[in-house]
């Protein structure tokens, strides 16, 4: 896919606003049930953000109270001054994990949601984040979702699936040897399993957190003393379907 040359997003004031519009396609795409009265609040929800060299990424997706809209992602090259979008947005989908290899490869992680969870994917990448790739994880309709994934190199990585019945959770854990082109089921059951090569949360150098007194998501950075330093933020409302 070429990269996308979308409109970029300035930092000039805080905090940063996601444009939604709201075309009426979206309205009958998504089965919106909005007007004047009652218009149907847009949020923009970010879940993870990750970097590669001096390039900033961060995933997450639109939604209404009730329907989600778009997977996002989101790109930047100065430290978080300013911001594009290297990925069309993706319909009816959230985007949720980031990791980067090395400085070329990467991988987000993703899930259609219409309404339940189903048909994960990953967007991947080959040339630093410059252009990227919708790729599966199963070749047919599978219901549920990836609670983590890691890569250990370009080629070998893992992921844990996770599904829901009635009200019990089952899990699946899956190798691959080819950087995703395929996945090998490696055990399932009731069980949540972990990823053992995977790092600790709390030993990741960037996270999103959501402020709520401001009503924005942050992107932060760990610095050298242990400390997060705020690098961006966004507006957690992104526009109003009427």
């Amino acid at each position: 896919m070429p990269l996308l040359f979308l409109p970029l997003l300035l930092a000039a004031q805080e905090p940063i606003r996601l444009e939604y519009a709201c075309p009426p396609a979206d309205i009958e795409r998504f089965g919106l049930t909005c007007s004047e009265d009652e218009p149907c609040e847009v949020f923009l929800e970010l879940a993870a953000a990750d970097a590669v060299g001096s390039t900033i990424f961060a995933a997450g997706n639109l939604h209404t109270v009730n329907t989600t809209l778009y997977g996002v992602l989101l790109a930047s090259g100065d430290d978080g001054k300013s911001w594009t979008e290297p990925n069309l947005r993706i319909p009816a989908a959230a985007l949720d994990q980031i990791q980067f290899v090395d400085f070329q490869h990467g991988w987000v992680s993703g899930v259609t949601l219409d309404p339940l969870a189903r048909d994960p994917f990953f967007l991947e990448t080959a040339d630093g984040g410059k252009t990227w790739r919708r790729r599966p994880v199963f070749g047919e309709t599978r219901y549920g979702s990836i609670q983590q994934f890691w890569f250990e190199s370009a080629k070998s990585g893992a992921l844990i699936f996770e599904k829901q019945q009635g009200s019990a959770w089952f899990y699946e854990s899956y190798a691959t040897t080819n950087g995703g082109d395929t996945w090998t089921i490696q055990e399932a059951g009731s069980k949540n399993p972990s990823l053992s090569k995977a790092p600790a949360k709390e030993d990741t150098a960037w996270r999103v957190r959501a402020d709520a007194a401001s009503k924005t998501n942050r992107i932060e950075r760990r610095n050298a003393g242990g400390r997060w330093d705020t690098l961006a933020s966004f507006a957690v409302r992104a526009g109003a379907c009427q």
